[in-house]
């Protein structure tokens, strides 16, 4: 996307997969913050990085109040200092959290797969 071009709130939804309501809603909670030229909303390169962050963020299971936060801490600190060490540390406990999910998961799949295989056998 070169430097000065701007995407409408059409394109936007559209370059991103995202609904309207969706779209809406990260500009409500501040994680966007689009160009308004009267009714109209218009999305800078700017805005496009953060939208690439937030949904990445959302697919890591990352809260949108945890976004916006991390988002924030760029305007206060350009080099990124902080923000590396706010980015290791919600990656930490997301980690934790997504092994603990697994290995819930993984009980949950052998039982089931036990108590279907002992179902079958007591029919056979």
């Amino acid at each position: 996307m070169a430097e000065d071009t701007r995407l409408s709130f059409k394109e936007m939804c559209a370059r991103f997969d995202v609904t309207p309501r969706t779209l809406r809603h990260y500009e409500y909670v501040e994680l966007l913050f689009p160009e308004r030229e009267g009714r109209t909303r218009f999305y800078g390169p700017r805005e496009v990085a953060r939208m690439t962050l937030i949904l990445r963020g959302r697919r890591f299971g990352f809260a949108l109040e945890e976004i916006r936060q991390w988002l924030e801490m760029y305007d206060a600190d350009p080099k990124g200092e902080m923000q590396r060490r706010a980015w290791i540390a919600m990656a930490d406990r997301q980690l934790a959290e997504l092994g603990k999910r697994r290995r819930d998961l993984d009980d949950i799949i052998a039982e089931l797969q036990s108590l279907r295989d002992e179902t079958e056998a007591s029919w056979g």
